[in-house]
């Protein structure tokens, strides 16, 4: 039995398609690239800053850092006594690496399901973390130093200021601050096409 031409072309398309949507952009650190490469992804960075307020150059910083952009990514493993593989280090996952509880939180809150492996949705996760964030310790949504602090130390863990002896991490924050800073000076430079391209993309 032949198998139809026409069916083997649209599992193809269809397989395109997921490989497009899960592969990790070209260049992570160019953000009209990323945007060029997955117009997609711009328009759900559009639609999380106009429900959350978070700047979208802010929040794909924090993808950045968290998963490098990989839809599955998953903490280190754990050992037991050094050598014994024990699971993972947390339940973080997916692009934003929201852990199970802040994720439950989200779903609580925003009465959103909504999976961690997709993009729009770990968007919402940290637009909305960083807006409650925002509410209940005074962050500036543009202040990416210290919201990345809360975001991975948790809320309660920034008041007792955990950070404070942890100088990788604050490196880290810092590295996450400047790659929003270069996010949203190349976003300046591009955004006007990435509007003009959302008329005939959707």
């Amino acid at each position: 039995m032949k198998f139809p031409y026409r069916v083997l072309l649209q599992l193809t398309a269809s397989l395109v398609l997921l490989g497009c949507a899960t592969s990790p952009p070209s260049q992570v650190s160019n953000l009209c690239e990323i945007f060029r490469e997955k117009p997609s992804w711009y328009e759900d960075a559009v639609d999380m800053e106009k429900q959350w307020g978070t700047p979208v150059q802010v929040a794909m910083a924090f993808v950045k850092q968290e998963s490098s952009f990989r839809h599955d990514a998953l903490p280190p493993k754990d050992y037991l006594l050094g050598f014994i593989p024990f699971g993972r280090v947390s339940s973080a996952y997916g692009y934003a690496q929201a852990q199970d509880p802040a994720w439950e939180d989200f779903q609580k809150a925003t009465h959103h399901g909504g999976s961690r492996t997709d993009f729009a949705d770990s968007m919402m996760f940290i637009g909305w973390y960083t807006r409650e964030t925002n509410k209940q310790l005074g962050l500036s949504m543009w202040d990416t130093y210290n919201q990345y602090l809360a975001y991975h130390e948790g809320r309660g863990g920034f008041a007792r200021k955990t950070y404070s002896q942890n100088p990788s991490l604050k490196r880290i924050a810092r590295r996450v601050e400047k790659q929003a800073k270069d996010y949203g000076w190349q976003l300046k430079q591009c955004r006007q096409e990435l509007e003009n391209n959302r008329s005939w993309f959707f």
